[in-house]
């Protein structure tokens, strides 16, 4: 019996390995004409002139991988998932061979609306910044290019894609496609763990079986998600540690989380002096070239230099507080705003001014939080066909338990404070600093509850 899929053509050569172009590593993703004509605009090509994870590469010199190639990635994985799920009569009942293409086409574009440094800007939080999914419209539009490949060579109406991106209707088939493009085991994670762990020269994002997870995956129970068959379980607990060590030891490295910091809050500083309309439409470079501009003969300066200028100087850090380690000011500095976080940076400054004698500038010093978001909590379902019964993930696995169900931002994001390298060691040498900065966090408590 053939496959339901098996008259898309992409679904096809992926079995029959022909139509291929390979990235890394050694994965051979199919390359028909259709799809070579949506890589081939302007929209898509931009991707590839924005890096994947941004300002790790200050601390990771291998993690120069870009949207791009992340995006074939994920859409590599689509193909793989729409294969493995396409054998279950409920999910070829639920999404026919038209929505299944426009999967494909989300996945190939999910990331289209991201700009460079796309994260950290978002984490502010500000007034005037739309969320990158929403801002891929503006690509999709009807006068851009590719609006017009997706309507001739995919029969796709753009607005299919903008609703599996940013849910705009609500449907069974909806809910089940975008669980596969966002959700606890979703193609997104499923790439970038591995590609960001190989750029980075780490073994922890490889360190599970994706193949075997793949394989294992079916429908859930309500038949609008996805779940895993109790022989992927060990595959989906090494996937959760290996997304739990990436973000300890990458993504939020503290290095790595000290040039977000200082990038974070120069952006503060001169995002009103952008068009952000045009900002967020450029390539990293042109990205990089307005900020350093902007920044000239502003207190912002040495904080854009020090990432992006000739000579690599990122802040130092002074302290850091985890949900288990003084976790009283981890709790009162966590989740809070961005604005609160540089006002109390502020108070700080002046704090520290009095104590060391020496001017202390609000920018000299960063304090860095786990931003209100939290993270997508791996919940997912194991199917047991024997008992013919679904069990969530976490009650069968101690291991999901710890790592993924109990609040996973508290135990992999931590609370630090960051300043200028000769103002570190002054401020390392305080044996008061714990009590300072408790004194600017509740200066910037009372200042903010004078404005309500």
């Amino acid at each position: 019996m053939p496959h339901p899929y098996s008259e898309i053509l992409e679904l096809a050569n992926l079995e029959a390995g022909r139509g291929l172009v390979r990235i890394p590593m050694e994965q051979d993703v199919p390359f028909t004409p259709r799809v070579r004509a949506l890589v081939d605009t302007a929209e898509f090509q931009r991707l590839g002139h924005i890096s994947q994870l941004g300002l790790a590469s200050k601390i990771y010199p291998g993690a120069t991988h870009t949207r791009f190639e992340h995006a074939l990635g994920v859409f590599h994985n689509a193909l793989r998932y729409l294969w493995q799920l396409g054998r279950d009569p409920r999910f070829h009942d639920l999404v026919d061979s038209h929505l299944a293409e426009v999967l494909m086409a989300s996945a190939l574009l999910h990331d289209l609306g991201h700009w460079p440094y796309c994260h950290p800007i978002e984490d502010m939080a500000l007034a005037e910044l739309p969320p990158h999914e929403a801002h891929a419209a503006a690509f999709l539009a009807d006068n851009r290019e590719l609006a017009r490949v997706l309507r001739n060579e995919w029969h796709v109406e753009p607005e299919e894609v903008l609703d599996v991106l940013v849910a705009r209707t609500d449907s069974p088939p909806l809910r089940l496609v975008r669980s596969i493009l966002s959700g606890p085991i979703d193609i997104d994670k499923m790439d970038y763990l591995e590609r960001d762990s190989l750029h980075c020269g780490v073994p922890y994002g490889r360190n599970f079986d994706k193949n075997r997870l793949i394989q294992s995956m079916l429908l859930n129970e309500a038949g609008d998600g996805i779940a895993i068959s109790s022989k992927g379980k060990t595959a989906a607990e090494l996937m959760v540690f290996a997304r739990y060590v990436m973000f300890s030891e990458v993504y939020w490295h503290h290095a790595v989380r000290s040039a977000t910091s200082m990038f974070a809050r120069a952006f503060y500083d001169l995002h009103r002096q952008l068009n952000l309309v045009d900002f967020f439409q450029q390539t990293e470079a042109d990205t990089i070239a307005a900020l350093r501009r902007e920044a000239r003969g502003t207190d912002s300066e040495q904080l854009v230099e020090g990432i992006f200028g000739p000579t690599r100087n990122l802040y130092k850090r002074v302290a850091e507080f985890s949900h288990y380690q003084q976790s009283e000011v981890y709790e009162r500095l966590a989740r809070r705003s961005y604005t609160f976080l540089v006002n109390c940076g502020t108070a700080l400054a002046e704090l520290l001014t009095s104590r060391l004698g020496i001017e202390v500038r609000p920018t000299d010093l960063l304090v860095d939080a786990p931003p209100p978001h939290r993270e997508v909590e791996f919940r997912v379902d194991i199917y047991f066909p024997k008992e013919e019964v679904y069990r969530p993930l976490h009650e069968v696995s101690p291991v999901v338990d710890a790592l993924a169900h109990r609040q996973f931002d508290d135990y992999v994001k931590r609370v630090r404070v960051f300043a200028k390298r000769e103002l570190a060691a002054k401020m390392s040498a305080l044996d008061e600093f714990g009590e300072i900065l408790a004194e600017a966090i509740s200066t910037t408590d009372d200042a903010d509850a004078a404005k309500q």
